[in-house]
């Protein structure tokens, strides 16, 4: 029996945003007389997700490094941007979707068997909530007895006179928080520090409360990251992860507390089975990032022993959900192991 390869790859918009900034696009991807779908994205990632469209036609569902071998090669190699690299990971992961319907299994037991998880943990986070605001405690108070696996909190940095006072009103920001939230919550500093903020913060505060500070550089200055890890520090970094970056090298030189990649952001589903390979090997959990919240939580059922919880953007995941037929609700912070074939992201009204 011949293996069913894929038709086309199909860009379809699901609804009018409700907000601005909000994504509404969905990848199709039809083959085996099926559709698996991955979804929403930009309508930027939508429009690079055609450019290489026709790169996957004649791929069979299942070989999905294939599959990225040719999408990465359309896509411009390593040479790729962050649109380009999106939009391979959200192909990916509508063949993942298609996979799993076809043999009327969910992906994460496609990726790893046995699966004994039967509830994946999140953690919540509310980064337009920042520690530096006045009006923060009762949000705090709030979003810490829903009962998720700890909570991570906006930490941007606000204009002073010198870099030592705004370290200084970083380090009081995470001290208030403390107070009502006690020890084991994260910090994002949302990419707005440079490296002379980070090795003024770093040599101020008592890091004793904190999960972890997430991104606190632009990009992965391994020289810098390695002097902030250095001080005792917990990081997180993995976000803006780019293709050419030796993963390896990252992980030994950083050490950091957490690895948050984005499932699709780092090139979907097949590339993040090896980065959860790469983080086993150095004894870094992961943490994916919540933008790609279904997949994370697929990885997450699959590798229990890496991927300990993923990120629910509390502010604008309720939302995301709305789009599709069947929406991901946590309960008491946690969501129900995958059940269901395939990745659970078709578009409740496909137009």
């Amino acid at each position: 029996m011949m293996e069913p390869a894929l038709v086309r790859i199909e860009v379809v918009l699901t609804a009018e945003a409700s907000c601005p900034g909000d994504d509404t696009v969905f990848v199709a991807a039809r083959g085996g007389g099926d559709v698996g779908w991955y979804g929403p994205v930009s309508t930027e990632v939508g429009r690079a997700v055609e450019a290489i469209a026709a790169a996957a036609a004649g791929t069979p569902v299942t070989d999905h490094w294939g599959l990225v071998r040719r999408l990465c090669r359309a896509a411009g190699g390593d040479r790729r941007g962050w649109l380009e690299q999106w939009a391979v990971g959200a192909v990916d992961c509508a063949v993942w979707d298609l996979h799993g319907r076809l043999l009327g299994k969910p992906v994460a037991e496609l990726m790893a068997q046995p699966r004994a998880r039967t509830q994946v943990p999140a953690y919540a986070s509310w980064l337009r909530a920042d520690l530096t605001s006045s009006e923060m405690p009762d949000a705090l108070v709030q979003v810490a007895e829903e009962g998720w696996a700890f909570t991570k909190w906006g930490l941007r940095r606000r204009p002073g006179p010198t870099i030592a006072s705004e370290a200084r009103d970083l380090v009081g920001a995470v001290q208030r928080a403390a107070q009502h939230l006690g020890t084991g919550f994260a910090v994002d500093a949302v990419g707005t520090w440079n490296p002379e903020l980070s090795t003024a913060f770093a040599a101020q505060v008592d890091a004793s409360a904190l999960l972890w500070l997430e991104d606190p550089l632009p990009e992965h200055d391994l020289p810098v990251y390695g002097r902030l890890a250095a001080t005792g520090l917990p990081l997180a970094v993995g976000e803006m992860l780019m293709p050419e970056e030796d993963l390896p090298r990252l992980l030994g030189e950083i050490r950091p507390a957490a690895l948050t990649i984005d499932v699709v952001g780092c090139g979907g589903l097949t590339r993040a089975v090896e980065i959860v390979s790469a983080a086993r090997e150095a004894s870094t959990s992961l943490y994916p990032h919540g933008r790609s919240l279904v997949p994370g939580i697929h990885l997450a059922a699959a590798f229990p022993d890496v991927v300990p919880a993923v990120e629910y953007r509390r502010q604008w995941e309720p939302r995301r959900q709305q789009l599709y037929k069947g929406p991901w609700t946590p309960v008491h912070g946690a969501f129900p192991s995958p059940a269901s074939a395939g990745l659970g992201t078709e578009p409740r009204r496909p137009q």
